[in-house]
């Protein structure tokens, strides 16, 4: 399409992306690098855009669950498998709260970032004003992370 070949469909695209789960920024900052925007609109846009959820996911996940299980076994066992992925993390975030959050969100690998941070934080019924801090933080972090293995290793290969 005309538009993702644009400026704004450049931002718009990886803002979009950078709110998906599990891709989050870790694939949008490259995505956006690679068509072409620079990575100092990037960054910021694929931050926001992965910080766009946590509220929600925070204070309404545990509500959307409940209303999952009640609409078939399948949607019953993937909740039961989202819950219990981040049930299993919960032990390392709460021995360091603040930090333990911020670790989990900051390092850009699979099966860490905003998404299942906030999971995280519903789960131990954090409220969103003690779990933001630490959630964008992390992000931040993480942007900041990829953003450096996107650039950095672009530079070496073709600067």
């Amino acid at each position: 399409m005309k538009i993702w070949n644009s400026f704004l469909g450049k931002l718009l695209m990886t803002f979009l992306i950078s709110m998906v789960p599990v891709v989050e920024l870790r694939g949008a900052i490259p995505i956006g690098v690679a068509h072409g925007l620079p990575f100092w609109w990037a960054i910021p846009v694929s931050i926001v855009g992965n910080l766009v959820p946590v509220p929600f996911i925070i204070i309404f996940i545990k509500k959307i669950f409940a209303w999952l299980r009640t609409k078939s076994k399948w949607l019953n066992d993937l909740v039961t498998r989202l819950e219990n992925r981040a049930i299993s993390k919960i032990d390392t975030v709460k021995k360091y709260q603040f930090w333990g959050l911020f670790m989990f969100v900051a390092i850009p690998l699979p099966g860490t970032g905003a998404w299942t941070g906030a999971l995280i934080a519903a789960m131990m019924d954090m409220d969103l004003k003690d779990a933001w801090p630490s959630i964008t933080l992390g992000v931040i972090t993480a942007g900041a992370i990829v953003a450096f293995v996107t650039y950095g290793a672009g530079a070496l290969l073709f600067g």
